[in-house]
């Protein structure tokens, strides 16, 4: 199968080559370009552990000096992904939950106990779920410290239009809600419904595919588990 990947180039290459290993083609069009604030204050604070719901959130602690102090706290990642993101960033002590914002409460709220002090979630000026207010409800005292933005893509990359244009794509990977809709807005915006009608739609979450209303001709599937070896599995072999 040929797929179109949107994720953010940092992770296009990675997934590309999952993809080939399954016997797939990855045609890369990020739809997202992800901006680092390494001059943005690291909130101070005596804090129990770590939270990361994006893998580019532990890049971007990864890439500050003054992170290095953090090193030694326990990371609670959203999914694997960002788990083996935040390892390589140099964080010893790392647990990965089930995908998705509600899994890594859970996860969180069954490890720690809120009278061990506060945590700091790292992540992005866009976020999907409300992990302050699920922590929070649990008696958790949350701080966000946002490290970095996704920009979208204005205009349909050239090599997604062409692409499509040429009918020579089978499906696109989709993993989170922002960059579905995004996508199905600009292929709207090109005029390009049509080419878009019975192409697959891997989803890694309902969440995701819902995102896609604007695209009715999509043939959409959704991972039982909102990670990537869920989204792989739904992939003809």
């Amino acid at each position: 199968m040929r797929l179109l990947v949107t994720r953010p180039e940092e992770d296009s290459t990675p997934l590309a080559d999952a993809l080939a290993a399954l016997g797939h083609e990855a045609v890369m069009a990020p739809l997202l370009t992800i901006r680092f604030f390494d001059d943005a204050p690291l909130p101070e604070g005596a804090w129990q552990a770590l939270l990361v719901t994006s893998a580019n959130g532990a890049r971007a602690l990864g890439r500050r000096e003054d992170a290095r102090p953090l090193l030694q706290l326990p990371v609670f990642a959203v999914g694997a992904a960002s788990a083996d993101a935040a390892r390589a960033a140099g964080f010893a002590h790392v647990e990965a939950a089930g995908g998705d914002v509600e899994a890594l409460a859970g996860h969180v709220s069954e490890a720690l106990a809120p009278g061990g002090g506060p945590l700091l979630h790292v992540a992005g000026s866009a976020v999907a779920g409300d992990l302050a207010a699920l922590l929070g409800a649990k008696g958790f005292r949350v701080e966000r410290a946002v490290l970095y933005e996704a920009t979208l893509a204005k205009t349909l990359p050239g090599v997604a239009r062409e692409a499509l244009e040429g009918g020579t794509l089978d499906g696109v990977v989709l993993y989170s809600p922002r960059t579905a809709r995004a996508f199905a807005s600009l292929v709207v915006d090109a005029g390009l419904q049509a080419c878009a009608s019975g192409l697959a739609a891997y989803c890694l979450s309902p969440a995701v595919a819902a995102a896609l209303e604007r695209l009715p001709g999509l043939t959409v599937k959704i991972a039982r588990q909102p990670d990537q070896a869920g989204l792989l599995c739904l992939l003809p072999s």
